[in-house]
């Protein structure tokens, strides 16, 4: 019998009947409707649909940073919508890195302070030492201490990459990641998304309007208000 993609490796990330409504009374929007959804270890996978569809919502919820109305969410094996918010964000700490299209990164701290000082927070250990090998990886072992407001936009991003990859997580997830950068920026970026995913047997799991970033994906996820598009699961 042939496995589907999703059941042929351990699921890394799985949603039973997910559904979360954002707002209250009048202001509020059914973001996320029931939404089943298995993604396998090791997979690529885009999530794409028109704006307002659920998507940024959706990675959110895989983030631990939205958390669900009813439903499940289970995240290596660990069941995410039951854990509280300290062990929520203890649990993302060590699995889960993410990047975000704004960079997110602390105006008056290097670098290498951006990435380390993370690691010192979940008490690992050289954490200076981890922070400058993630810099040299993306390319950036010349400008450990300068500032995010002395790097170009796609440095900074790259920072932010290394941040994410510090605490070797098995998820990597990535809101908009090019959303910021010129064309040709944005594709180092990506270069630089893929060949780390591969490199380290992680998941990639990211939101884009990019066509050409979403292509290269093991798989897209099309969502259409609040749902997952018939046969893209």
């Amino acid at each position: 019998m042939t496995e589907t993609p999703t059941t042929a490796k351990e699921s890394i990330i799985r949603l039973k009947q997910a559904d979360l409504t954002l707002g209250i009374d009048a202001a509020s929007v059914h973001v996320l409707k029931s939404i089943d959804l298995d993604i396998a270890a090791g997979e690529s996978a885009g999530i794409v649909g028109p704006s307002g569809s659920g998507k940024s919502t959706l990675l959110m919820v895989m983030a631990g940073l939205e958390r669900l109305d009813s439903g499940e969410i289970h995240i290596a094996g660990q069941p995410l919508h039951a854990m509280s918010e300290d062990q929520a964000a203890d649990f993302r700490g060590r699995n889960i890195g993410i990047v975000f299209q704004s960079f997110h990164l602390i105006p008056n701290m290097t670098a290498l302070e951006n990435v380390a000082v993370p690691l010192e927070l979940a008490n690992v250990k050289d954490a200076f030492g981890i922070a400058r090998r993630e810099l040299q990886a993306v390319g950036l072992g010349e400008r450990l201490s300068h500032y995010p407001g002395q790097l170009s936009g796609g440095e900074q991003q790259r920072v932010a990459i290394a941040r994410a990859l510090a605490p070797s997580p098995s998820l990597l997830i990535a809101d908009e990641p090019t959303g910021n950068l010129d064309g040709e920026t944005g594709r180092q970026i990506a270069d630089l998304l893929f060949s780390k995913q591969a490199e380290r047997g992680m998941t990639l799991l990211l939101v884009t309007h990019d066509p050409a970033l979403a292509s290269r994906c093991t798989r897209q996820i099309k969502m259409r208000s609040g749902r997952i598009d018939d046969g893209a699961a």
